[in-house]
């Protein structure tokens, strides 16, 4: 494969520092847009999130979550190569704002409810700069957390769906608490891969980490709600 410079010519031709420069600037520049895509998104999510719940829109439903969900990251892959991707990154984000609007009018109703909102933002941007540092840095080599994520969550939700439909609220808090920890180990894990050179379409990598952050932030919302009405 013929790899050329940003005025086509054949890299190989450049000096070893210019083509190592070269190189190592596609990362950064992965990076660099996925935060800023990523900073935008949540924005806008919060705006709906915020909407939703003033305006008291009612739930979408599990079936209705769990489709457009699914539904939507397909939209996203398909066309991750084209603007239409970087659209359908907000027509997910909106929509996975508006289904945590009712529990957000549910926590805010609590007693102090709005000082739960308040940690679990906190907690949550502080995880996210804490693990996104850590695997910016670390010389450990991550790739071998993915298999084991992937199947954290595959349990993760199937336990979540049981605790719905059996109404089980101890068995909802244990998956919100497992949640958290394999959120945080996704965090890590998606900006190693970014910062490697693993993930190098920044609609993907944007979507990733915009999905692991908001079920960090809904399930440190629940616990944080739980502990709060428990009192």
């Amino acid at each position: 494969m013929e790899l050329r410079s940003k005025r086509g010519a054949d890299i190989t031709t450049l000096p070893y520092e210019e083509v190592g420069s070269t190189l190592a600037d596609a990362p950064r520049k992965v990076l660099r847009n996925t935060y800023m895509l990523l900073g935008i998104n949540l924005a806008f999510s919060a705006l709906i999130a915020g909407t939703a719940a003033a305006m008291a829109w009612p739930a979408p439903g599990i079936l209705l979550t769990l489709a457009g969900f699914f539904g939507l990251l397909f939209a996203i892959s398909r066309f991750r190569d084209s603007g239409v991707g970087v659209l359908l990154t907000f027509a997910l984000t909106g929509f996975m704002g508006y289904t945590i609007g009712p529990l957000l009018s549910s926590v805010i109703a609590l007693p102090g409810g709005g000082q739960i909102v308040t940690m679990a933002l906190g907690a949550t941007a502080g995880v996210f700069l804490a693990m996104s540092t850590w695997a910016s840095v670390t010389k450990r080599d991550l790739s071998g957390m993915g298999g084991f994520l992937f199947i954290g969550m595959v349990v993760a939700i199937l336990a979540g769906l049981g605790a719905i439909f059996f109404q089980i609220p101890a068995l909802s808090l244990t998956v919100s608490a497992a949640v958290v920890l394999l959120m945080a180990g996704m965090i890590a894990f998606e900006t190693q891969r970014i910062v490697r050179g693993g993930e190098t379409n920044y609609v993907m990598a944007t979507t990733g980490l915009f999905v692991s952050i908001f079920n960090l932030f809904t399930s440190l919302l629940q616990l944080f709600g739980f502990m709060s009405s428990s009192d």
